[in-house]
């Protein structure tokens, strides 16, 4: 084959496969274009569709309640309500929050709590109102215990109490105590009383709170004689002493303070704290034996 033969055949071969290529390419372009007309049709039908499901729903909305009475809106707006608020519910459940509201509330229940001894010390913690003049709070804040390596008979003793809230100070008496000798004892709680009006709002009670693992628990308490703060923390163990573990701030001034259930209920007083660590608390559930002088908030538990 000559050389003019040879050049004419390459020639013939790249023409023709230039001129496929560009067959295809014009074909893929063409199937993309298409492809994407049929894309942009679907989309439109979509928004298009869309837009009808809106405007039939709200013309749905308007005729359903209309009437004469004009209550279509309220209507919706409560059921709106109604959703949202269950909404919050089930979020506070879950998550073991208490309502900021209630908290609040509750906070108006507790109050500073000081004793003074025969040497002019001062003790600080917390004392909760239970109702017609009762507070409940620590034996080891207005009764003196024996340190560990301290003779049972100490020559320090508690010489008066008194209790401040909302710029009042009110003198406190110790009508009944549990019959802790230790700190940090089942037996460590006290009932007092106050001869004078009190203004504030009795603490509901609950001596059935079953205290199960990783429940939430509120504490409020009188931190560093600074006034009354919460903190929250969740259930961790029954001890053999039968107190309850808790991983909850246990600063100096809230034992005698309260532990709240998530219903607003006092379950428990903090009592004492792991030695060396304010994180781990731990908590005197209340039972029946704290109320025994006062018959009338057990009845008022059980109605």
């Amino acid at each position: 084959m000559s050389v003019r033969r040879l050049v004419l055949a390459a020639t013939l071969t790249s023409a023709t496969a230039a001129i496929f290529f560009a067959l295809g390419q014009y074909s893929a372009q063409r199937l993309i274009a298409r492809q994407q007309a049929e894309s942009d049709a679907r989309i439109d039908a979509l928004r298009a569709e869309l837009h009808r499901s809106i405007a039939h729903r709200d013309d749905t909305a308007a005729m359903l309640p209309a009437g004469t009475s004009g209550l279509g809106a309220v209507a919706q707006a409560e059921n709106r309500d109604a959703i949202v608020s269950e909404i919050k519910r089930q979020l506070q459940s879950e998550m073991g929050l208490l309502p900021v509201q209630l908290v609040r509330d509750r906070r108006r229940s507790f109050v500073e709590l000081y004793a003074y001894d025969n040497l002019g010390k001062t003790n600080y913690g917390t004392a909760g109102y239970l109702g017609h003049g009762y507070f409940i709070t620590v034996k080891h804040g207005v009764i003196v215990l024996p340190d560990e390596g301290e003779p049972a008979e100490s020559a320090r003793r508690i010489e008066s109490i008194r209790l401040s809230w909302d710029g009042r100070r009110a003198a406190a008496k110790v009508v009944d105590a549990g019959d802790a000798d230790v700190e940090v004892h089942s037996g460590d709680w006290a009932i007092l009383k106050v001869s004078e009006p009190v203004d504030l709002p009795a603490l509901p009670i609950d001596t059935n709170f079953a205290y199960e693992f990783a429940e939430p628990l509120f504490r409020l308490g009188n931190d560093y004689s600074k006034g009354i703060i919460v903190s929250t923390g969740y259930v961790g163990q029954r001890t053999g002493n039968g107190l309850v573990t808790c991983l909850t701030d246990g600063h100096p001034g809230v034992s005698g303070g309260g532990v709240l259930n998530r219903e607003g209920n006092l379950v428990g007083i903090p009592i004492g704290r792991m030695q060396g660590d304010y994180r781990f608390s731990f908590i005197l559930p209340v039972r029946h034996e704290m109320f025994r002088k006062l018959p009338e908030l057990l009845n008022a538990e059980t109605e």
